[in-house]
């Protein structure tokens, strides 16, 4: 059965009650008070041998927001007396009406693990062991084995991507190189909503999050994806896949606690009238700062919901997410984001066999930054598609999509864009065919036409042919192109410098930048016991974004409201501008495998060596690498992670990694090892105990070394819980 990492919370409800006043003094007791916030009843343990119930409830503000919660307050002193006391409370209580409906990683084999069906590849369910892609898929179990308990430290899970920290909320994530924490070349969904910022083009971190026990899997791809689903899948794209509702009923609990990092989430699951299912859920957690770095404290809340529907063969999905974050620098302010977002999804098979499926969407952010300004951004997601056969060989998919977005941002005292107020559109339609042209050879042509607010339509088309050599391999080879379209940094940031003028503005000309990408992989698993899978690829990238002084400062639009005090853009004086003047080449190779050296052990193994040679037009004289705005990737990473049931009730988790030198600014190469030992305790509760980079004290992942932090080893206790 796949463990989760969940438990009960500490509660005063199991003090003796008190006596009268005048008895109450040095008696131990201690009179409840009624909190001046909202209390959630969440579940009651069994019966006591003393016949009394224990509630347990969970105040979910005073959690995540009262610093004088003496609840909180001691779980920050002592997290693990806590969690050891919330544990023994579990295994008290808990009895064996468990119903587990995780599976265990390893009681799956790796024909199973291969006939996973995927959706991110082609919009249309396929077997992960036919995708004509470099995909891997990070299951659920894998998340739970590793104790990962946010999105960035769960996609470390997956081979081909790059993810490097920089402080306790913010990271570099990548395929195939040109790593930035303003990453923009890969685009990013949660069920098929995207959650890229058109502000950078790049996601957020600090503000995407699910209960990461309710994942059922992330897809992901390195190399474009751009003919299905748009600009910005430039190097790759990460699709998260949370469970239907149906398969997350009962309640959940769940609690961790370290040094320096705490989380604790609540899910309730149930049946609705009519067949449907329902999920409520709420989180928290918090990173404290570090004392070595400027920066790094993070606290995040976050509630929704989820219900599915399914009548015959139409299906019907409707979900909804709130939050709030606040991330803490030392020495400076704090940066507060908070936001909601609602999505609607249906799909079906019409009476002639051909699918259809719609989605909407409807996000509203906001995000408040001292000194840099406030953004308030809503942003409504139309999309359809629809999939049909034609003939005996072909099969065929085509859709369209419109997204627009209201843009509100108010400048601080250090940027500002111009116009701080602005709507964006984007609009596009697309057609993907299937051809067999043999029992064991089919191809597949795809184009997309997108347009957007700054440089109209943008054509991106691939073409890719599969051979099926064997039953248990697969050969396919792609070429395609794709764009990063221009987003408002790129285009209406100013950077103010020393006396009030502009040091970096945006490129009125600027416009997207393009790749052509060359890719041959093979997939096979030529044992029961032994899969493994090969790509090699070669991408030309074309007009990336450089900043280039200018002389005189002259050409850059001036804005409706002059700031006060300051002189207009394009004033002599003024400072670099985005331009298009860069190039590069990547060469590289992805390789990872998985094998089961016996039915108790398995392990999963894989490294990318690449090659990234970056230049400059004639004319250029870029200086984004000098403050910071330039790319930074290694030459190599690899990893190896050991998967062992040690017993019926006890397994062990073991993930060694390294990551090579970052070359400018200087990052060095590190190893870092994570171990996990997780007991079963009872049917519905587990115990897990992680250590996190046990190799050195501290280390460095990426940023100048002046601002980035150094990630410490450190020690977690997880619990888990569920009925």
């Amino acid at each position: 059965m796949a463990r989760s990492t969940v438990t009960t919370f500490p509660t005063r409800a199991i003090r003796k009650p008190c006596g009268p006043p005048r008895r109450r003094r040095n008696s131990g007791c201690r009179r409840p008070r009624a909190s001046r916030w909202p209390t959630f009843v969440v579940g009651k343990l069994p019966r006591a041998p003393i016949n009394q119930h224990v509630q347990i409830a969970v105040n979910v503000r005073c959690f995540v927001h009262d610093r004088k919660c003496s609840t909180i307050a001691s779980m920050r002193k002592q997290p693990f007396l806590i969690l050891f006391i919330a544990c023994a409370g579990l295994l008290h209580g808990a009895g064996a009406r468990a119903n587990v409906d995780q599976m265990s990683l390893l009681d799956f084999s790796l024909e199973q693990l291969s006939d996973i069906v995927v959706s991110s590849v082609s919009r249309q369910p396929a077997r992960l062991a036919d995708a004509p892609v470099s995909l891997y898929v990070i299951g659920g179990a894998d998340i739970a084995r590793a104790g990962a308990r946010s999105l960035p430290e769960a996609l470390r899970l997956a081979p081909n991507l790059q993810v490097a920290r920089s402080d306790g909320g913010t990271y570099a994530i990548t395929a195939r190189g040109l790593a930035t924490t303003l990453e923009n070349k890969l685009l990013v969904m949660i069920d098929g909503r995207s959650v890229y910022s058109p502000l950078f083009s790049g996601v957020f971190w600090d503000a995407q999050d699910v209960v990461m026990e309710e994942i059922e899997r992330i897809e992901v791809i390195s190399g474009p994806g751009a003919t299905i689903w748009g600009a910005n899948a430039v190097n790759g794209v990460i699709n998260i896949i949370t469970r239907n509702a149906a398969s997350s009923q009962g309640v959940l609990l769940a609690l961790d606690g370290g040094r320096r990092e705490r989380g604790a989430s609540v899910r309730q699951g149930g049946q609705l009238d009519g067949g449907g299912h329902y999920r409520l859920y709420a989180k928290a957690g918090e990173i404290d700062d570090y004392p070595d770095a400027p920066g790094g404290g993070l606290e995040r809340r976050q509630a929704g919901f989820r219900g599915d529907w399914k009548h015959g063969t139409r299906a019907t999905s409707v979900s909804a997410d709130v939050y709030r974050s606040s991330a803490h620098r030392r020495g400076g302010g704090e940066t507060r984001g908070s936001g909601a977002n609602l999505l609607g999804r249906a799909s079906g098979i019409l009476a002639n066999g051909s699918d259809w499926r719609l989605q909407a969407s409807f996000d509203h952010t906001e995000r408040v930054q001292p000194g840099t300004g406030a953004q308030r951004l809503d942003t409504l997601d139309l999309d359809m598609q629809h999939g049909m056969r034609l003939g005996a060989s072909h099969n065929l998919v085509w859709g369209g999509g419109y997204r627009y977005a209201w843009d509100r941002v108010s400048g601080g005292t250090q940027l500002a864009f111009f116009p701080a107020d602005k709507n964006l559109r984007w609009a596009n339609v697309f057609a993907q065919d299937k051809i067999q042209l043999s029992s064991t050879l089919r191809m597949s042509i795809g184009v997309k036409l997108e347009h957007n607010t700054y440089t109209g339509m943008e054509k991106l088309p691939s073409v890719r042919m599969v051979w099926n050599a064997t039953p248990g391999s697969v050969l396919w080879a792609a070429v395609s192109r794709s764009v990063r379209a221009p987003a408002r940094f790129d285009r209406d940031l100013y950077v103010r410098g020393a006396g009030g003028r502009y040091s970096i503005e945006g490129g009125p000309d600027f416009v997207s930048e393009t790749v052509r990408v060359a890719e041959v992989g093979y997939r096979a698993q030529p044992l029961p016991s032994l899969a493994y899978s090969l790509a090699v690829f070669a991408s030309d990238y074309d007009r990336l974004r450089t900043l280039e002084p200018r002389a005189g400062g002259q050409g850059a639009p001036t804005p409706g409201a002059p700031t006060p005090g300051a002189p207009a853009p394009g004033a002599p004086g003024s400072g670099p501008q985005f331009a298009n003047m860069g190039e590069a080449n990547t060469r590289g190779l992805e390789f990872w495998s998985r094998w089961q050296a016996t039915p108790r052990w398995r392990v999963v193994a894989g490294i990318v060596l690449q090659d990234i040679d970056a230049s400059l037009a004639p004319g250029s004289r870029d200086v984004s690498g000098a403050i910071g705005l330039g790319t930074n990737d290694p030459a190599s990473y690899w990893s190896l992670r050991s998967s062992h049931e040690l017993s019926d009730r006890l397994q062990a988790d073991l993930a060694l990694r390294r990551v090579g030198q970052l070359p400018q600014p200087l990052v060095p190469a590190y190893y870092e090892l994570d171990l996990r030992m997780a007991w079963q305790a009872r049917p519905n509760v587990e115990v897990a105990l992680s250590g996190q980079n046990l190799l050195h004290r501290s280390h460095a992942e990426f940023g100048q070394a002046a601002t980035r932090r150094l990630i410490e080893r450190s020690v977690t206790l997880q619990l888990s819980s569920r009925f």
